[in-house]
């Protein structure tokens, strides 16, 4: 991680600096005077030294804790700050954005916003920015490049994301495998804990497609949160087909994997794979009858423009995403081990069964849901969609 500024920003009386850049930060200009770290809302006495002058000190912990500082020169205090960071330019940073945890933590992160008050800046990619500059004209979106030319200290910074190994505590204060994606950075950035939709502003709301369809994504980051049954899209497209649906595969590969596991777009659907902008997709997936999906950005792009989700995952809790009573789990078959805190994922190995690595039927997870399973989910949301509209015409 960037550990930002290499000596705190602000000035404080008789030569302290201090900040909040990655953890509370003080540096002291003579030596043995005494540094005190409190947390405010536990009543915990986080650190309470004699200190050498010139050296900065910071807190262990990296995740947002509302700081009491103070600096004793024997019983003397020459300096107290509570946190504060009402007006305050603060630093959000996630390496990298994906579109997933994106969406999952813009809205909590404004909540932070709204609750102190800030004036809060994010990096983040172009294609991504465009997916909420309309709902957070508040949030200050740019890039790296466009951040550096910007003039001004950061009164802190934090950053969001799943630190590895989850049982790590100094950058994230709850370990992400019992927690929702959303709650993880909840805890992290100290705001209430609810669900929260983003507020995502379609810039297009053309309809170009006039039949009635469904939008899927097949694709995935890795191959445990793929539908590992072979049978399992080709027989669950023609289903959708035969109830008179056109059926638009929207992820941005046609083909993804690596050298042992390689997906493909499943023939049976039409093609709308490619470098298309994440607005372009929000667009085709408003007027979309629902979305099919796995764990995976694009679920999280569907529900946040409003469109229904059936979510097949096998490798992750019902619990762990945005609820959707479309939810596909197979409880029947090895499951969940995102969620069990004796097993591990990283997010940049590609193939990982954790469970049954060297055991027969690796992923049995999603293997185990058959397409008469995901069938009857669907058969089941169109009664709804049925009946919603029923009774929105009496």
């Amino acid at each position: 991680m960037d550990e930002g500024p290499s000596i705190p920003v602000f000035s404080a009386p008789e030569g302290i600096l201090f900040d909040f850049n990655y953890g509370c930060r003080v540096q002291v200009p003579v030596s043995g005077w005494r540094v005190k770290m409190i947390d405010l809302d536990t009543f915990n006495i986080l650190l309470n030294e004699r200190v050498e002058a010139d050296v900065v000190i910071a807190s262990k912990r990296k995740y947002y804790v509302r700081f009491l500082l103070e600096v004793f020169d024997g019983d003397r205090l020459v300096f107290s700050h509570a946190f504060d960071a009402t007006g305050k330019r603060v630093l959000l940073r996630m390496e990298p954005w994906a579109l997933g945890d994106s969406l999952a933590w813009i809205p909590v992160i404004d909540a932070f916003r709204k609750q102190h008050d800030c004036e809060l800046y994010l990096p983040m990619d172009e294609d991504l920015q465009s997916l909420f500059r309309a709902g957070y004209p508040r949030l200050h979106f740019a890039t790296e490049e466009q951040l550096a030319t910007r003039p001004g200290s950061y009164y802190a910074t934090y950053y969001c994301g799943l630190t590895y190994p989850f049982s790590e505590r100094d950058h994230q204060p709850s370990d992400p495998r019992v927690s929702s994606l959303q709650d993880t950075v909840a805890y992290l950035l100290g705001v209430p804990r609810e669900e929260r939709r983003p507020d995502v502003i379609v810039a297009d709301t053309a309809r170009v497609i006039a039949e009635k369809y469904v939008c899927i994504a097949t694709q995935a980051t890795a191959q445990h949160k793929y539908w590992n049954n072979p049978d399992g899209w080709p027989a669950l497209i023609n289903y959708l087909r035969a109830l008179g649906y056109r059926v638009l595969c929207i992820d941005r590969y046609w083909r993804f994997g690596n050298d042992s596991h390689v997906n493909y777009m499943p023939a049976e659907a039409e093609d709308f794979t490619g470098n298309h902008t994440l607005q372009q997709r929000a667009s085709l997936l408003r007027h979309a009858e629902f979305f099919i999906g796995l764990s995976s950005g694009l679920s999280w792009l569907a529900w946040a423009v409003g469109v229904p989700v059936v979510m097949i995952s096998g490798f992750s809790h019902p619990s762990n995403e945005f609820h959707t009573p479309y939810r596909v789990i197979n409880f029947h078959a090895c499951n969940s081990c995102l969620n069990d805190t004796a097993v591990q994922i990283y997010a940049d190995v590609f193939v990982q069964c954790p469970r049954r690595e060297n055991n027969p039927q690796p992923f049995q997870c999603t293997a185990s849901i058959t397409p008469q399973f995901v069938m009857r989910v669907v058969d089941r949301l169109i009664r709804d969609q049925r009946q919603a509209s029923t009774a929105s015409q009496i």
